[in-house]
């Protein structure tokens, strides 16, 4: 993303920008310390929902515990990965220096906050927890828009209101789970916003890496250029997300998702992801972007009554959106530190783990009787994704930096 040689602002009365060239290496640019915190909670927060469903310990009880789960793996795994990704990608996309050092510090300690918050929701109460758990979208909304209205980079405000809409999700995720019991709404618009971003920012980066792959690789055919398609595919997509989250039943809806999955298998096609299976690094990619025809598919099926509407969700949480942070993460990490863009064989079990847990979870829909079975292969397969992803990379992004290479985010 190239901004390792760059020095920090130092214009009077200005926020310090730029990176870090003191303190803890953790904190001189984004990805870091949000890579490291997601994939260390992607881990504990499993743990600790398989021990609940196990009967061994109760957490969030006055909030619910079903909840928790629910938000921590929308809202507090899911938001640090995507914070490490913007406050990275986004100063590439606008040419300005990155927030670093003591400012990014205090944006990761908002996001720490909130989840010491929410799990100790008992001993602080539930508005206390709701409030400062509340913090972190916006303020996050906040320096991204202000990156890119700086930088007059207008197209990627659709990546800001992406970002907006998953701030609202937030909040009306807390309401509901407070004034109706447990959230409905909120986390399929939650959902529809994580995987809008995959198609919108996956739209760029997939053909990119692909390409630049291929012709590494001599091949004479790449990936098709961005077009009318393209931006077809993504209104419609959006378009039944929204109706999705608002109305998730009906032929109407059904309907609708078949098409858009159809959409999508065509735009994936398009890029031509069949021919990287020699590099996994790449491969992944398209790995996770089929999830989303998929996730099409199972919202299809859900409208129809013929799948567990939760079941469906899985299919997009784990299989688009952790499987494609994971992607990144991996990808990003070794850019950014120096690594050659080259998958290890740690880094494949790790996605293998991630595809597996994908797979298996919405089996409960049709399997409900091995449901206990199902839960402990999907669980164990996700921990073991993030903790692979911690053995190998947490090394790179907590020790000395090393001259970033080009990973074209």
């Amino acid at each position: 993303m190239g901004h390792a040689d760059q020095i920090p602002s130092t214009r009077r009365g200005a926020v310090p920008r730029g990176l870090s060239t003191t303190g803890p290496v953790l904190f001189s640019y984004g990805f870091r310390p949000f890579f490291l915190g997601g994939a260390v909670w992607a881990c504990c927060a499993m743990l600790l929902w398989i021990l609940t469903l196990m009967g061994t310990i109760d957490i969030a009880q006055g909030y619910g515990a079903p909840a928790w789960h629910a938000h921590e793996m929308l809202f507090g795994f899911g938001s640090s990965v995507l914070a490490g990704f913007l406050l990275t990608a986004v100063p590439n996309w606008t040419g300005r220096l990155p927030v670093s050092g003591t400012p990014l510090l205090g944006l990761f300690s908002l996001w720490l906050l909130g989840r010491v918050a929410l799990l100790m929701s008992d001993l602080t109460g539930n508005a206390i927890a709701v409030a400062l758990d509340s913090l972190f979208l916006p303020t996050l909304l906040l320096i991204c828009a202000r990156e890119v209205i700086a930088g007059r980079k207008w197209k990627d405000l659709k990546v800001v209101t992406g970002l907006f809409i998953l701030s609202v999700a937030n909040i009306c995720f807390h309401v509901e789970t407070l004034m109706e019991g447990a959230p409905d709404v909120s986390p399929r618009l939650a959902i529809a916003a994580y995987v809008a971003l995959v198609i919108i920012v996956g739209g760029r980066i997939l053909p990119s890496f692909t390409r630049n792959w291929l012709a590494k690789a001599g091949a004479a055919r790449f990936p098709a250029p961005y077009d009318g398609f393209d931006s077809g595919t993504i209104v419609v997509s959006v378009l039944v997300f929204l109706a999705w989250a608002l109305r998730p039943e009906g032929v109407v809806t059904a309907v609708a998702a078949a098409a858009a999955a159809i959409l999508q298998v065509v735009r994936l096609y398009r890029w031509r992801g069949w021919k990287t299976f020699a590099e996994p690094l790449v491969l992944i990619l398209h790995i996770a972007y089929l999830f989303v025809p998929l996730g099409f598919v199972a919202i299809a099926a859900s409208a129809l009554g013929n799948m567990d509407a939760t079941a469906a969700m899985h299919v997009l949480t784990i299989g688009t959106v952790a499987t494609m942070m994971l992607a990144v993460m991996t990808r990003a990490t070794r850019g950014h530190t120096g690594r050659e863009l080259e998958a290890s064989m740690m880094t494949n079990i790790s996605y293998a783990a991630i595809i597996v847990s994908a797979l298996v979870r919405p089996l409960t829909s049709v399997m409900p009787d091995l449901s206990n079975l199902i839960h402990a292969i999907a669980g164990i397969g996700w921990i073991l994704a993030f903790a692979l992803y911690l053995v190998e990379y947490a090394p790179m992004l907590t020790r000395k930096r090393r001259k970033a290479i080009a990973t074209g985010a």
